[in-house]
């Protein structure tokens, strides 16, 4: 199984410091989803960068590149349009636990 990483990028610098009710919402869903995809084995890890810019990361498998961008678009954040994705081929050379 290929893997995945996929950037979600929000709508403005600082953006977890300034998120609008809809959008708390909105993010709750994709935390929800993530969850999901971790319980199924489809997700490796997920999590945001700290500070002024507030970039989302999310490291899946998939079989191929078709899959894992259906997976990126169906994040509540990016379907919405509250944030934009962007998929690249990845491979976890090293990872703590397995190596």
């Amino acid at each position: 199984m290929a893997e995945w990483i996929y950037f979600i990028h929000p709508p403005r610098h600082d953006f977890a410091a300034t998120m609008t009710d809809e959008e708390v919402r909105v993010w709750a869903e994709h935390f929800e989803r993530l969850k999901r995809l971790l319980a199924e084995g489809t997700l490796v890890l997920a999590g945001p960068t700290l500070g002024p810019i507030n970039t989302g990361v999310a490291i899946i498998e998939a079989p191929d590149e078709t899959t894992a961008r259906r997976i990126m678009d169906e994040d509540p954040t990016i379907a919405s349009g509250l944030a934009a994705g962007e998929l690249r081929e990845f491979r976890v050379s090293l990872i703590r636990g397995r190596d």
